[in-house]
């Protein structure tokens, strides 16, 4: 799986864990360069708090465009740290 924004690869595995159709992405296979931390927050009812990223590629931002959970809860732990993607960014294999 490749996840892509502004015809960049931003993360890249093979060892995704898609949960409610999203690939989860673990956290080694993101290339950090492209992600700066959010002041969003979100609450899912079975997986936690929810933080975001912001995503910069060329001078161009895609705001909170992706998530992650550093504490999920129980039913959700095999994605602690995993990250996940939207807002126009391109998830193939």
């Amino acid at each position: 799986m490749k996840a892509i924004w502004n015809a960049q690869i931003i993360a890249e595995s093979d060892d995704t864990i898609v949960i409610e159709g999203n690939h989860y992405s673990p956290p080694e296979s993101i290339n950090r360069e492209f992600f700066k931390e959010s002041a969003k927050q979100t609450t899912c009812a079975w997986k936690g708090l929810a933080s975001y990223y912001h995503i910069e590629v060329d001078g161009n931002t895609n705001n909170d465009a992706a998530w992650h959970y550093s504490e999920p809860k129980e039913a959700a732990k095999e994605i602690k740290g995993h990250v996940a993607f939207w807002k126009g960014v391109i998830v193939t294999s």
